[in-house]
């Protein structure tokens, strides 16, 4: 491990250290908005958290005055970020049906949905490619963008239909009140 520790030192690679060391990494909040990650001993940024994702490395925010988990929050800030530059993931649309979905009887529900969703989406990527390093003479990109379309299209099928079963439920239950 090396001992110099400088703004554009590269993270170490899980080593022995890390697979001794239980629990999640710790990424400290301060009060002036930086983080503080305790395994680097630097300070970080929302690109660095995004990283962590990607390598899937386990972490936790905290914050450092109330001691409150913030990761959500943190991981929501990075999506943001992500959403802000370039193409984003996520239509207007989509944002707003999530956020109407907020406050309904249906927000645990839709949670679920989400991240069933995305589950199931990793999944199926996971076993194309399992399968492609088996087959000889494909192109797997290709095969892979096409297959990649056809579930965005069921998915986006399927999320108008429960985001529209949404608007109807909470249009009635509206109308009722009125």
């Amino acid at each position: 491990m090396s001992t110099t520790k400088s703004k554009t030192a590269r993270p170490r690679k899980s080593g022995a250290a890390d697979a001794a060391r239980k629990g999640p990494r710790v990424i400290r909040k301060y009060p002036n908005r930086r983080l503080y990650d305790t395994v680097e001993s630097r300070y970080v940024t929302l690109a660095d958290i995004r990283r962590l994702v990607l390598e899937r490395i386990d972490f936790l925010v905290v914050d450092r005055k109330s001691q409150q988990d913030i990761t959500r929050s943190i991981l929501l800030q990075v999506i943001a970020e992500q959403e802000g530059g370039g193409e984003p993931v996520m239509s207007r649309d989509f944002l707003s049906q999530v956020i109407r979905s907020y406050g309904s009887g249906l927000q645990e529900f839709v949670g679920r949905y989400l991240e069933e969703s995305i589950h199931l989406f990793a999944r199926e990527q996971r076993e194309i490619r399992d399968r492609f390093r088996n087959v000889v003479g494909v192109d797997p990109v290709d095969a892979v963008t096409a297959i990649a379309q056809k579930n965005y299209q069921r998915w986006r099928s399927v999320q108008d239909e429960v985001f529209g079963r949404l608007t109807r439920a909470l249009g009635t239950r509206e109308d009722r009140e009125q």
